[in-house]
């Protein structure tokens, strides 16, 4: 397959509704350490860009990485030829050391039909998901990453309706707890970027209640000191559920294109039976369709309704509110130095399992 991609400016990427793959996130990574850059793909007659930033990871390993990217996927046939080409394009177009290239890819996973199937648990392991990604390639060197960066499995609220309709849509529990937090005084406000010190304290209380890995303050003061140069792109809201003077839930949603992402979430460890979380959501349902986005991410679920699996609290709390399962392929490898990037795999999987997190990311 060829793929030819052309070098631009990240600030001339394409308006996009996903955020990952936008002018102000590559502001947001530039501001952490990152380099960015941005390519026009030659490859169909449809005009189409890619973000990739980069950075060094240890001693040795550089990690370039295409977060949510590239946006427009060619045929399931044709995905791992079509990365295998723009790969070793990526390496001949960047001034970097490359040890490897990390795709954390936007396109339906090939296993989306049978993971829609009720009670689909039985995921293929790593090895035969490679063999499917690798056929017809060279060089069979596409590896499934040890972690998905971002997320591949999400849930997505469409906003093709009026509040009625919107209510309709979700769970009975949902619609009751709606009501039962604005019953109980709690109320949803649009708070300025000098209150994101009380964000940053709930969060942290939600990082030590369910063991997950803790972004620093830098980087949530990043995503607001970047949005001032890109408000006519990008909106970034910070959401504070408060009861009375104190807050008890907060979310961050960014608004790019007719996308709404809810990126961050987080809530007291006390007063949960308000169900300020609920309303939260609401209100960003209700103020991204204001705003005429089309859908209203709410990010990470379980694959299907699977108790054992980890997310799955997340997909019936996120479930509750009408959306839909997307399943994506989730992040892939290119390595590039065969010794580092091995290296660098083992030293992310120990990551990973003990401390929840991954190297590549915030």
């Amino acid at each position: 397959m060829n793929v030819t991609i052309v070098p631009k400016r990240p600030g001339k990427l394409y308006p996009t509704d996903i955020l990952f793959q936008s002018r102000y996130w590559s502001d947001v990574k530039a501001r952490l350490g990152w380099k960015a850059y941005a390519f026009d793909i030659e490859s169909t007659g449809i005009d189409k860009d890619m973000l990739v930033i980069v950075k060094p990871f240890g001693p040795r390993a550089v990690a370039a990485y295409v977060p949510q990217g590239p946006e427009f996927a060619p045929d399931q046939e044709d995905y791992g030829t079509y990365l295998e080409a723009l790969s070793e394009s990526i390496v001949e177009q960047i001034d970097a050391d490359i040890s490897f290239i990390r795709y954390d890819l936007p396109w339906e996973s090939p296993y989306a039909a049978e993971m829609r199937q009720q009670n689909w648990h039985d995921f293929p392991e790593s090895r035969v998901r490679e063999m499917r990604m690798n056929f017809g390639t060279k060089h069979w060197n596409l590896k499934k990453a040890p972690v998905d960066v971002t997320v591949a499995n999400s849930c997505v609220v469409d906003l093709d309706g009026d509040d009625r309709h919107l209510l309709a849509r979700m769970k009975p529990k949902t619609r009751y707890n709606i009501g039962l937090a604005e019953r109980k005084g709690v109320r949803v406000h649009i708070a300025s970027a000098e209150q994101l010190p009380i964000f940053y304290r709930l969060y942290c209380q939600t990082s030590r209640r369910h063991g997950f890995h803790t972004n620093d303050y830098q980087y949530f003061s990043a995503l607001f000191s970047a949005s001032k140069r890109h408000y006519d792109s990008s909106e970034v809201l910070l959401l504070l559920a408060c009861r009375g003077q104190e807050a008890l839930a907060g979310a961050i949603v960014v608004l790019s294109g007719k996308g709404a992402l809810f990126l961050h979430g987080a809530s007291a460890d006390h007063q949960r039976e308000y169900m300020a979380s609920y309303l939260m959501h609401w209100k960003a349902i209700q103020y991204a369709r204001a705003r005429q986005c089309r859908t209203y991410d709410m990010g990470a679920v379980s694959p299907s309704d699977d108790p054992g699996h980890s997310f799955h609290g997340l997909y019936r709390f996120k479930t509750g509110f009408g959306g839909r399962i997307v399943h994506n392929s989730g992040s892939w490898d290119y390595p590039v130095k065969k010794e580092v990037y091995r290296d660098f795999r083992n030293w992310e999987m120990v990551l990973s399992q003990h401390e929840g997190g991954h190297a590549i990311g915030e």
